[in-house]
């Protein structure tokens, strides 16, 4: 027993390579360095590009957050609109002499206007403004010589702007020579 523990394993020994086993390794070596670098700068490409990609996303992302949170309330806006437009025409064809009434439905008119424009909506629409596509919708053309070209005659419908974006085109009648 005593043999046995005071023998040492014994350390193999590696016979010396040749030139041409060294050399054959090297360029082995070489290559599989020259592989894994080629890998390298494709992982890093890929990298690069995801990380544009996701920084272009984050950034619609936040553009699409802040243009909901800007026109926040517009599909309210456009449904209290309509309303809006009775209200005138009913004012317009009251041919009531009951003073209070009118009087009444005009403040009414008035209030809904002012807290409108605090939300900054903005009618437009006026008789004699040159007609514009983007904000006009010219539903018919008359001819009045005494006007120019593409000049509005007439207003069926003003239209509204809100935080400067159109939210409903003003409906026109267009002067045509």
């Amino acid at each position: 027993m005593s043999e046995t523990l005071n023998k040492e394993p014994q350390k193999k020994v590696k016979p010396k390579a040749s030139k041409k086993q060294v050399s054959k390794q090297t360029i082995l070596d070489k290559e599989t360095i020259t592989s894994l670098e080629t890998q390298l700068e494709v992982f890093k490409d890929k990298h690069l590009r995801l990380k544009a990609e996701f920084d272009n996303f984050r950034r619609r992302k936040v553009d699409e957050i802040s243009s909901l949170l800007q026109y926040d309330g517009e599909n309210v806006i456009k449904g209290f609109i309509p309303i809006l437009d009775d209200l005138g025409r009913m004012i317009e064809s009251s041919n009531t002499e009951d003073k209070v009434l009118k009087d009444g439905m005009n403040m009414v008119e008035s209030k809904i206007n002012k807290f409108l424009e605090s939300l900054d909506v903005k009618p437009f629409g006026e008789v004699g403004d040159e007609m514009n596509p983007k904000i006009h919708d010219a539903m018919m053309t008359q001819t009045d010589e005494s006007k120019d070209d593409q000049v509005i005659l007439s207003v069926f419908e003003n239209g509204f702007t809100y935080r400067e974006k159109v939210i409903r085109h003003a409906k026109v009648i267009v002067n045509k020579r």
